[in-house]
């Protein structure tokens, strides 16, 4: 990916931001006021709290063994040998096919 390419996504967030806030202008929305009043900070504490909630009740468990367990074990620390083997000439690991035998194939 060349540097344009890379810049041209944040130089589009930043057109896309002010082409908003002139929008909401242009329908006389003051941005301050309405992130201000009560009922938008009681609704952003309710939606915080639940969000909370959520992730200590359902989510955190799964997500912090799938991160801890699977991916730095298996995918970083993979990733992290091939690196350096590249790094020292190296060809990265070599997965051979014709190791894996396939499945027997069922009569119905």
């Amino acid at each position: 990916m060349s540097k344009v390419n890379q810049k041209g996504g944040l130089i589009r967030l930043v057109l896309l931001v002010i082409v908003s806030i002139l929008i909401l202008s242009y329908f006389n929305i003051d941005l301050k006021t309405e992130v201000e009043k009560p009922q938008t900070q009681s609704n952003i504490g309710y939606v915080l709290a639940v969000g909370g909630q959520i992730w200590h009740e359902y989510l955190s468990k799964p997500v912090l063994y799938f991160w801890n367990n699977i991916f730095l074990d298996l995918l970083w620390s993979a990733f992290i040998k091939n690196m350096d083997l590249i790094k020292q000439g190296q060809s990265p690991t070599n997965f051979e096919t014709n190791h894996l035998q396939p499945y027997p194939a069922s009569n119905p």
